[in-house]
């Protein structure tokens, strides 16, 4: 097997800057977006979308709020060119939405695009042409001068044809390709040719969109490699920058969030990041990176469970359970130590109070997601997360040495069969195990009397529906029913600990009590229900001292 030689490959080059600002700064408000879905995104499918499938995708890119959408390269295929035609002649573009074609600097393509975008009110028509060395050299075959003359000459078709049609307004946008390969003088040099074509001004101004076509290196070079060309290019308040970063290195997303440190005041992008090879920038992951640092992303990212399932449909393309923010998993613990942390902040988290969850970087509810999901019990969860489903699925708010012995048994289960359990076989295991407060003995009636500080009882039971009064007397009823019951059984019992609740509220609620007791040196645990919390007390006792006398029998 041939040796993996990392020394074919050799690291980019360093941005000449020592100054950088970029490091220093936050993003404060989001950037203007620009989906491309319908046209990068698109042309990345093993079956590009179909015209059913184009027109699904659109609405939603138009009811998430995105203002800038590539709809496609008409120049380059006739159901991009339909698409379009299909969008201005049935008026499907709102007014407040642009919509952006991508066509390559040659005259017969450029004539084709203005073409199909006859009658439309508004666009953005998008040239490009490669300016890398690479391309240059080996696929061009073209020195730096022969290059920018091809992006100086596609400049000036689009001039010459949005003259032809003026009752348009026409924005224009050039993109070096391969920017983020192509030397930081030239990249500069290239795009202040393109600028001196169109004359932009403040008030009209143009695009100049930087890709990372292939990323090929760390964020920060990107984000030097932005900074520098802001900082170089003239006229830089008529110029909007631009960003289309690719994934190839898993960096895409944070590229784009330095090179709006960096400057840069546009970022393109997909939903979910599909695209060529790795895909594109995500924008669902950068609008909800904006959201949880209390940046309004501008986009409406309420409903991510439709925008998966839109999404699917049109591309064919599954969304893992992780992926960032929207995943199935992504809001799930269970990890013990999590769980048990995310219950305890749940329960300290004031409405009025800004987020603060151990585990849950933001609110799930605010993306459609419930807390019926945020903890799920398998075998490498602890008493933490049995505890929170009890809680959140039953009301039932376990004492901590409940939640220790429960625990146990669950992952003891979970671990037989190999999964995660749910909330109701946990409180039919709690039920199984704690709850016996009918066999062999129940209680049927009590009167609990006090005379001179001492609590006395007369218990009515059934054992093994034999009916039987046990009588005793102590501190509280719980203590009276102890020595009621070792009087009648001879069966010495001491209460270690003890908890009550109510489960609802009002008429309807329902009392639940604990007990753990020790009986010939072990400790055992009982529960029980009851609408009177007293008789829930007197029951749980029963459902203890039951379990300890099968733990005899069995002895």
């Amino acid at each position: 097997m041939k040796r993996f030689d990392h020394r074919k490959y050799h690291p980019m080059p360093v941005v000449p800057m020592h100054d950088r600002h970029w490091p220093n700064n936050r993003i404060t408000r989001a950037p203007i977006w620009a989906s491309v879905d319908l046209r990068d995104g698109n042309q990345a499918l093993l079956e590009p979308m179909n015209v059913e499938q184009k027109r699904k995708l659109w609405a939603l890119l138009v009811n998430l709020g995105l203002k800038e959408i590539e709809v496609g390269f008409p120049s380059a295929s006739q159901p991009d060119y339909d698409f379009v035609r299909w969008l201005i002649e049935e008026g499907q573009i709102p007014p407040d939405v642009t919509i952006q074609v991508l066509v390559q600097a040659r005259e017969e393509l450029i004539r084709k695009t203005f073409e199909s975008l006859k009658g439309v009110h508004r666009a953005i028509v998008h040239v490009y042409n490669s300016t890398s060395r690479v391309q240059r050299e080996r696929v061009f075959k073209r020195d730096r001068e022969g290059i920018k003359s091809i992006a100086v000459k596609g400049a000036q078709l689009l001039q010459r044809e949005a003259a032809n049609h003026p009752q348009t307004e026409w924005v224009f946008q050039y993109s070096p390709e391969s920017f983020s390969n192509t030397e930081w003088d030239y990249a500069v040099e290239v795009c202040e040719a393109v600028i001196d074509v169109w004359q932009p001004t403040p008030q009209q101004r143009c695009i100049i969109n930087l890709p990372a076509t292939v990323e090929s290196t760390t964020p920060n070079l990107f984000a030097d490699q932005i900074e520098y060309f802001c900082r170089q290019l003239r006229h830089r308040e008529s110029v909007i920058i631009s960003v289309h970063t690719h994934n190839d290195r898993g960096c895409a997303v944070a590229a784009a969030e330095l090179a709006i440190l960096a400057g840069a005041d546009r970022v393109e992008g997909t939903l979910l990041g599909n695209g060529e090879r790795t895909g594109n920038m995500d924008l669902v992951t950068m609008a909800m990176n904006l959201y949880s640092q209390g940046v309004d992303p501008e986009i409406d990212l309420s409903r991510p469970d439709e925008i998966i399932q839109v999404y699917a449909q049109c591309t064919g393309l599954p969304v893992h359970p992780r992926h960032p923010w929207v995943g199935e998993l992504v809001y799930t613990a269970f990890s013990g130590s999590h769980q048990d942390a995310i219950r305890k902040c749940l329960h300290q988290q004031q409405p009025d109070q800004p987020w603060q969850v151990a585990y849950l970087p933001i609110d799930p509810r605010d993306i459609g997601r419930d807390y019926q999901a945020v903890v799920r019990v398998n075998s490498q969860s602890g008493k933490g997360g049995v505890a929170y489903v009890l809680e959140r699925d039953y009301g039932l708010v376990l004492p901590r040495w409940i939640q220790q012995e429960l625990a146990a048994m669950v992952q003891q289960a979970s671990e037989t069969h190999q999964g995660e359990i749910d909330s109701a076989t946990i409180h039919a295991m709690f039920r199984n195990q704690f709850v016996a407060d009918t066999t062999p003995v129940r209680l049927d009636g009590y009167r609990l009397d006090r005379q001179n500080e001492v609590d006395i009882i007369e218990a009515e039971i059934s054992d093994k529906n034999r009916p039987m009064t046990i009588r005793g007397m102590g501190e509280g009823a719980i203590s009276a029913f102890i020595d009621a019951w070792t009087q009648a059984y001879g069966m010495s019992a001491k209460v270690i600990d003890y908890s009550e609740h109510a489960i609802g509220e009002g008429t309807d609620a329902e009392a639940v009590a604990y007990v753990q007791i020790e009986v010939d040196g072990r400790r055992i645990t009982g529960a029980a229900f009851d609408h009177d919390s007293l008789s829930a007390s007197l029951r749980s006792l029963i459902s203890a001292l039951n379990l300890a006398q099968h733990e005899r029998r069995a002895a």
